[in-house]
């Protein structure tokens, strides 16, 4: 992966979701690319490692876990993302303060959602992608962990997955997950998502589903959580923690943004079965809404 050549809209995304992976030195350096991009992009090596207090050995490190060949590389997407943004800078950032009326507390939401779903589906590993719609079209079932707010996220995967046709199931309560992975094997797939990517109750189901031979997705905001330690392929998304957790709902607008495209991979790679289920489910629940005529028997 060294020497890879970065998209410059990955950078800071990536930088961010790497933070929790990095050593405390490593870190600093980090904050700085993450919150003074453009600065940090003039900066010498030696430059940057006075200002994050850290070392130019530090800068290296960090620039390799990065996926870079070297500084210089970093430093030259640096500049070309901070020219690409300049013109699209939010002034009043994202970040909710004690002073903020309600009219900025909800630009500040609008900005973050939006900003973590553009963020996310710019990096997005469309070959990974492709992998994971081919594994979910192609299982025997699904079987989805989530808990707290990744368990909204799961059922809504269920229920869309579940709307064409296919055998899902989600699974919030630790034992019903265990339970539930113990029986799979290697026809199934297991998908596990965590924002943090350290929840362990999601993790314990998930490494469960994997040593039954089942195929293991894990969706995360960090690609090297311990989650992704005991999963085949891994999702990322790139929702930005902010005060009153915030991002917690940007996390879950992020996450969503996934699984839409994988449920949209799935169901066009199933177009003719998915067509026929969307109509048969359709017509099941018309007649539960007000106004809609109701066959009577």
């Amino acid at each position: 992966m060294t020497g890879r050549k970065q998209p410059a809209a990955e950078t800071i995304v990536r930088a961010r979701g790497l933070l929790p992976s990095l050593s405390p030195a490593e870190q600093r350096v980090a904050r700085v690319v993450i919150d003074e991009a453009a600065t940090a992009a003039g900066l010498t090596i030696t430059d940057l490692a006075e200002r994050a207090g850290s070392s130019e050995t530090t800068v290296i490190r960090f620039c390799r876990a990065m996926g870079f060949a070297g500084y210089s590389q970093l430093r030259l997407t640096l500049a070309a993302e901070a020219g690409r943004t300049v013109s699209d800078e939010e002034p009043v950032g994202s970040d909710i303060s004690e002073s903020d009326d309600l009219a900025q507390v909800v630009k500040k939401i609008a900005f973050a959602d939006a900003r973590a779903v553009e963020e996310t589906a710019s990096q997005i590993d469309i070959a990974v992608l492709e992998q994971v719609v081919d594994l979910v079209a192609g299982a025997r079932r699904v079987d989805i962990y989530g808990v707290g707010a990744s368990a909204f996220v799961a059922t809504d995967f269920q229920q869309k997955l579940y709307r064409i046709g296919r055998i899902a199931y989600a699974w919030s309560d630790t034992h019903l997950a265990l339970t539930s992975a113990a029986l799979l094997d290697e026809g199934d797939v297991a998908f596990g998502i965590s924002h943090t990517g350290t929840t362990s109750d999601t993790i314990d189901a998930f490494a469960e589903a994997g040593r039954r031979g089942a195929r293991t997705v894990a969706l995360t905001n960090f690609p090297k959580s311990p989650i992704t330690r005991v999963a085949d392929l891994v999702l990322t998304t790139a929702a930005r923690e902010t005060t009153f957790r915030s991002g917690a709902m940007a996390s879950r607008l992020a996450q969503l943004t996934v699984i839409d495209c994988v449920f949209v991979g799935v169901a066009q790679r199933t177009y003719a079965e998915t067509r026929t289920a969307l109509d048969v489910t359709y017509a099941a629940v018309r007649g539960r809404r007000i106004g809609a005529e109701r066959s009577r028997g």
